[in-house]
């Protein structure tokens, strides 16, 4: 059995995971995740009691009890950098011994949902409404410091879109655990979600700096692979689903849609969406 090093499993004196600054006893096994540290606040609030709170840099965490459901929330800040630290963690926490150093001989899955924002990448698909991601799409290159499996439909995925806006790189292309989405897909629309290393060149955007690729907002809109279209473009959904199907934990991505690329337009309250996404994610997690 393998002992980690001090330098590869990190643990802070008080016997916490190094950036959560969490015990492997102050988590639930239901997680919602979130971007933005504010909005850590916006769940807990409706939980019916809040037994534990930490901060710690960008990571933000609440945990607490709903409708008698014990829940953790905690904020990621934005990226898939940052989501390959929080899911590295999380899953350190109940499945390392972190005084011994060592690996549990029995595993636990943890059930985690995002709830993030995202901007829409097809014209019929309105500001306000709630995706949820059945495929995610990384165009970022975290996976290639990974031994990632891929199924042959999202190999081909992978190869065409990569082929179609001319990659330097293969992307990576993982499903949502199967479990969750049959627990909220009646209550959300289905979509494939793009996920960006970045807010800006990234997703097609420039201001002062010419970009590289300045037509991959129509690239994306209108690549297709069987029955794949892709929806929505945001920074994490890819990297959380590619970590849980490494790490073993039932993972899903629900996106509230502030913008519609297509049409140019931004929503005027986007915290009445997310408030709505929160609620709905609460009563079936």
């Amino acid at each position: 059995m393998p002992k980690y090093s001090d330098t590869d499993l990190i643990v802070n004196p008080d016997g916490s995971i190094y950036h959560l600054n969490l015990k492997p006893g102050d988590i639930s096994d239901k997680i919602i995740t979130v971007g933005d540290p504010s909005r850590v606040h916006r769940v807990s609030s409706h939980f019916d009691t809040i037994e534990f709170e930490m901060n710690k840099r960008e990571f933000i965490t609440h945990v607490g009890k709903y409708k008698d459901k014990r829940i953790t929330v905690i904020s990621t800040g934005m990226g898939t950098d940052n989501v390959e630290i929080l899911m590295t963690e999380l899953d350190a926490l109940v499945n390392i011994d972190l005084k011994k150093r060592e690996p549990k001989e029995k595993k636990t899955s943890l059930q985690i949902v995002r709830i993030g924002t995202s901007g829409s990448i097809q014209e019929d698909m309105r500001l306000g409404s709630h995706v949820l991601s059945e495929y995610g799409i990384g165009l970022d290159p975290m996976m290639h410091f990974y031994k990632l499996d891929m199924t042959e439909f999202e190999l081909e995925v992978c190869h065409k879109l990569q082929k179609e806006i001319e990659l330097p790189y293969l992307p990576y292309c993982i499903r949502a655990s199967d479990k969750l989405i049959e627990l909220f897909s009646d209550a959300f629309n289905i979509g494939n979600t793009v996920t960006c290393h970045g807010f800006y060149a990234p997703q097609g955007r420039e201001l002062r700096i010419p970009i590289k690729y300045p037509n991959l907002i129509d690239q994306l809109t209108y690549f297709h692979h069987k029955e794949l279209w892709l929806t929505n473009l945001e920074m994490e959904t890819a990297g959380y689903y590619a970590m849980a199907r490494m790490l073993g934990h039932e993972m899903i991505s629900m996106n509230a849609i502030v913008a519609n690329r297509v049409r140019e337009r931004f929503s005027k309250d986007p915290n009445k969406v997310i408030d709505s996404l929160i609620k709905k994610v609460l009563e079936r997690i």
